[in-house]
């Protein structure tokens, strides 16, 4: 199942929730439901964005559904990075090739490196 990370930012109307009582910004983002999208991960952050949810979604469109609830019930506004796994942009195999070699001689980070081009 795709992975995502929503990005959100309080809105006017959710520092009002926050201030007011911080448990129900949690709650209400926790009870935000769709049939093809769950929340695997709720974090509160300091810099641009004031949180970072996990998603798993069968598709852009589940995504973009939880992504609407969350904003209206929780008064957050949204944006949705749909995320891949950096060893899913590798080309070769490990064993094959210079990138291969050198993932397959870092035990359990076959992974995670980005093909390197020629220079």
């Amino acid at each position: 199942m795709p992975l995502y990370f929503l990005l959100g930012t309080l809105t006017e109307t959710g520092q009002r929730m926050m201030y007011n009582n911080a448990d129900l910004m949690i709650e209400s983002i926790r009870d935000c439901k769709a049939d093809d999208a769950q929340i695997l991960g709720q974090y509160a952050v300091l810099g641009m964005y004031d949180y970072v949810m996990m998603v798993e979604a069968d598709d852009n469109e589940a995504v973009g559904r939880l992504a609407l609830e969350i904003g209206v019930t929780a008064g957050l506004h949204t944006e949705t990075l749909p995320a891949m796994a950096i060893g899913d942009m590798v080309d070769n195999e490990p064993g094959e090739g210079e990138l291969g070699a050198a993932a397959a001689d870092t035990p359990g980070r076959e992974d995670w490196r980005l093909p390197r081009g020629n220079p």
